[in-house]
């Protein structure tokens, strides 16, 4: 059957949207389904999109293409709409860049079904939904009515009301009556009817877009509450020219960002003329705001109106509701969202280890029943159909409110749509096949094209039924992943990620280790794939350790298990289980090779590669000897040196030396390093505490915070380095110091990060294929966590763009690579790696290339760049895992066949 994963869309969540698509396209059943993907663009073209742009970090890593983008010096993508207006010829020429444009008459002819993994505004509020109808497409989740009427917030809430359903109290204000009002007696009318706290939320938007609380009765803090629900922002001309350059750079990424800013295209205080590029934004603040005292932006994409409501105290829970296979709503054990910070906004939604998803909610069963009962009437009185994510809060006294329903889900893979489906017993391939065939039968239901739709039920239930009689022997892979380093919540991703790739393959059957404990003792524990959908390593190993406490199954998961019963006999493979704690000598007997999916220690160190070989297990990676160096960035910067490479002044700062005489340590490395330097661990990576250091504060600070003894941060030192919300930062008992890379007047200069794959020769020699490096875009000092493995946060752009004209550019990328091969001779990898290093071209094309750190692990998050290089080699990310794997198992039969 042929699936259409729409995806991208106009809306503010397009990232979120195009990563779930990503999702959805690599986790189909390949023995059910053939993905067709459908990229929708802003503008609303659909687009049979070549395979390979799926794996870019973020749309606009490839639409518009580069060739369509104006020329501009500053770090800031833009969208297609940041174009201007387009005549159709234009726009077919950018769209044939990436595939190719799918007129609506074409789609029955193309697809059997569409999966919908749109949001927001022109994905889930209906318009899509109707343009499928009216060719007799077939598609996911809720019809065209219900998905109207779960877009707008407000038309919710006074349904809520009327029927007497509990709902936080709420006022709305149009954009007309705020132009108009007083915003101190506005703020005084609202504080009295609705009291403090305040929330203030866009009403056609999700992701936590455009949503605000307002704590204290301040008038100012107010009006920017209003502004960032209506996609709004003033300039005054005292903050803009108290702004450096720079700073005014970073204030500009923030707004064209279409989730935290407002976007682009803008008007400037309702004039007609409209602003679509960055650059123009840039010159046009800097003259108006020479004698203006303020202007007005405001997104041509705006909202017209504000929901404000009263602040819900209680604790957060967002539930999943499914249709039974009677068509019954079913809902799944829902899940409380512990927050560190008052709003579940975008980052903590989506960046693994900010919040923790705690399934089911820590209450008495009856509560939770309640909760489940409550989400299920609202299911029925909404109309929804197929599925439905339901959020609310419950509050000290009991009492319920449910709020915002969503008639489709985030779609990433630990997201509350997968994490509960899990805790029946469905991986994320066996619950889309539920939601296709289950979506058929709704719109069969409804009247659309029965008897087709009836012969397609026919062959998907014939399909499903012959996949689950099929006797197959798939090779079985462990993929360890989590650790106990600040890189773990990135590991568990990676591995998620590698266990779905191998889960809805023909060849491999994956089985999900989690590894825990310290470095004189791993623990290895078999997953059950509920458990490895938790949220983040920690909550993964609190349920192990909680299991192997004795701790039963809660008894509301039992209750959720029986009664999903009828769907998971038919799609789940096998009964959920208990995590199970597992001897290497046992996971020898289980599987027949290992993908490690660690990064950092343990992991790139060699002593999990050292214990694997002594039980015959092939592996993925690097060997003991090439990863023992690896792991530590100042003995392989030492070895790059000697064998004439280039790499960054460095030295290692001990505790010792601290200790022995704080004033002297910081001499020492101020007269090696002038201000600034980079200071980071010598054995950690992920971006991990890796600092720009600008002065002695800064540096006291640093010293301070990775020598410190106990666990927490120390409150003072966090602040000077500017640390954001939860990031870790380890202890260590020497630190890495190395000279800040600049451009040093070469003529271009950019950050890049390049993969590369071995093979085995005819002849048995090692042969090194280098990828097509990226470039790296850091809005910050450095690189950061999230702009190298959120989905829709990093920019990078593959291939790099070393010169403008092309055959410039090759020659430079051939260069590059000449160098990235001799760092994985010098230093023996093997198996696939990430280089990290920086690119000088002088002025008489002189390249250079200073080379910052090898990974001999890299990460292999859905986001992350090196499956935008494998796909430019023609690699999809499973061949390319499956290229590893292969390598790993040929590399364990020639020592065998040595030994």
């Amino acid at each position: 059957m042929k699936i259409g994963i729409f995806f991208g869309g106009p809306s503010r969540e397009r990232e979120i949207s195009f990563a779930g698509g990503r999702t959805v396209y690599d986790n189909l059943d390949k023995a059910l389904f053939e993905a067709v993907p459908v990229f929708v663009d802003s503008r609303g073209n659909f687009i049979l999109l070549d395979w390979h742009y799926i794996y870019k970090g973020t749309i606009r890593d490839f639409y518009p293409p580069v060739s369509a983008l104006p020329r501009t010096e500053l770090p800031v993508q833009m969208y297609l709409e940041s174009l201007g207006d387009l005549s159709v010829e234009d726009q077919d020429r950018i769209i044939a860049e990436v595939g190719r444009r799918i007129l609506p008459h074409e789609l029955p002819q193309l697809i059997d079904f569409a999966f919908l993994a749109l949001h927001g505004p022109a994905g889930e509020d209906g318009a899509i939904q109707g343009l499928l109808e009216w060719y007799g497409v077939p598609y996911s989740g809720s019809g065209i009515l219900p998905s109207a009427f779960g877009i707008d917030k407000i038309a919710q809430k006074k349904l809520l009301k009327a029927l007497g359903r509990p709902t936080p109290d709420f006022r709305q204000i149009t954009a007309e009556e705020w132009d108009t009002a007083d915003p101190q007696a506005t703020l005084s009318y609202l504080t009295r009817e609705l009291g403090l706290p305040l929330v203030f939320k866009a009403p056609r938007q999700g992701s936590s877009i455009g949503v605000s609380i307002l704590r204290e009765a301040d008038v100012a803090k107010f009006a920017a509450a209003i502004e960032r629900s209506l996609f709004r922002k003033t300039v005054t001309q005292a903050e803009w020219q108290g702004l450096a350059e720079h700073k005014k750079i970073v204030w500009l990424q923030q707004l064209v960002d279409i989730r935290e800013g407002i976007g682009l295209p803008v008007v400037l205080n309702d004039e007609p003329e409209l602003i679509y590029q960055p650059e123009q934004l840039l010159r046009t603040l800097n003259e108006r705001l020479q004698t203006a005292e303020a202007v007005r932006l405001t997104s041509v994409e705006g909202e017209t109106q504000v929901l404000v409501e009263s602040f819900v105290q209680g604790r957060e829970f967002s539930c999943i509701v499914v249709e039974d296979p009677t068509g019954q709503p079913l809902a799944l054990p829902p899940t409380e969202i512990v927050k560190g910070e008052e709003m579940f906004d975008y980052r903590s939604k989506y960046l693994p280890g900010l919040s923790r998803k705690v399934t089911p909610i820590d209450l008495p069963e009856a509560e939770i029943q309640r909760i489940r009962e409550a989400c299920e009437e609202m299911f029925r009185t909404f109309g929804f159909q197929v599925y439905a994510r339901l959020d609310g809060f419950i509050g000290p006294d009991g009492q319920l409110f449910l709020n915002d329903p969503n008639t489709t889900s985030g779609m990433l893979p630990a997201s509350f749509f997968f994490h509960q489906a899990a805790e029946i017993g469905l991986n994320p391939s066996q619950f889309l096949t539920y939601l296709i065939r289950t979506s058929l039968a709704a719109r069969r239901r409804a009247g659309l094209r029965p008897v087709k739709l009836a012969a397609l039920l026919t062959q998907l239930d014939d399909a499903v039924a012959a996949r689950a009689s099929e006797e197959r022997q798939r090779t079985k892979v462990a993929v360890i992943m989590g650790g106990y380093s600040s890189e773990r919540h990135i590991s568990v991703e990676s591995g998620r990620n590698i266990y779905e790739k191998l889960a809805s393959s023909v060849k491999y059957e994956p089985v999900p280790v989690f590894l825990t404990g310290n470095s004189q003792e791993f623990r290895l524990y078999v997953l059950p794939i509920n458990v490895m959908l938790k949220d983040n390593a920690d909550d993964i190993r609190e349920k192990v350790e909680h299991q192997e406490a004795g701790h039963s199954l809660h008894p509301i998961l039992e209750r959720i298990r029986h009664e999903a019963q009828a769907i998971t006999s038919t799609y789940a493979g096998q009964p959920t289980a208990q995590p199970r704690r597992v001897t290497f000598e046992e996971l020898a007997g289980m599987v027949d090779e290992v993908f490690i999916a660690l990064h950092g220690r343990p992991g790139e160190d060699g002593a999990l590669q050292r214990e694997l070989e002594s039980y015959g297990l092939p592996y993925n990676g690097s060997g003991v000897d090439s990863s023992s160096i690896t792991i530590n960035k100042f003995e392989t910067n030492r070895r790059l040196r000697e064998a004439g490479l280039r790499v960054a002044e460095h030295r290692m700062a001990n505790r010792l030396e601290w200790q022995a005489d704080a004033e002297g340590f910081y001499r020492s490395l101020e007269t090696q390093f002038p201000y600034p330097f980079i200071a980071k661990p010598a054995d950690d990576g992920c971006s991990s505490a890796v600092k720009k250091i600008k002065n002695r504060a800064e540096l006291e600070a640093f010293t301070r915070l990775i020598f410190r003894d106990q666990e927490s941060l120390i409150p003072a030192e966090a602040t000077t380095l500017s640390l954001g919300f939860k990031e870790e930062f380890p202890q260590k008992d020497a630190f890495l110091v190395e000279t800040l890379i600049d451009r040093d007047g070469a003529a271009h200069f950019l950050e890049v990060t390049g993969g590369l794959l071995t093979h085995w020769g005819d002849n048995g020699e090692l042969q090194i294929e280098v990828f097509e490096a990226s470039e790296a875009l850091a809005t910050g000092e450095v690189l950061s966590l999230e702009e190298k493995f959120l989905a829709g946060e990093g920019q990078n752009i593959t291939p790099a763009r070393y010169a403008a004209d092309l055959q410039e550019r090759q020659r430079i990328s051939e260069e590059v690579k000449r160098e990235l091969r001799r760092v994985a001779e010098v230093l023996n990898i093997q198996g696939y790696a990430r280089i990290d290093a920086f690119v000088r071209v002088r002025q008489n094309g002189a390249v250079e290339v200073l080379i910052i750190e090898v990974n001999s692990l890299p990460g292999m998050t859905p986001a992350t760049c090196i499956f935008h290089q494998t796909a430019l080699a023609g690699y999809t990310p499973y061949d390319f895992i499956d290229q590893i794997l292969e390598f790993g198992k040929q590399r364990n039969e020639k020592a065998t066949v040595q030994g």
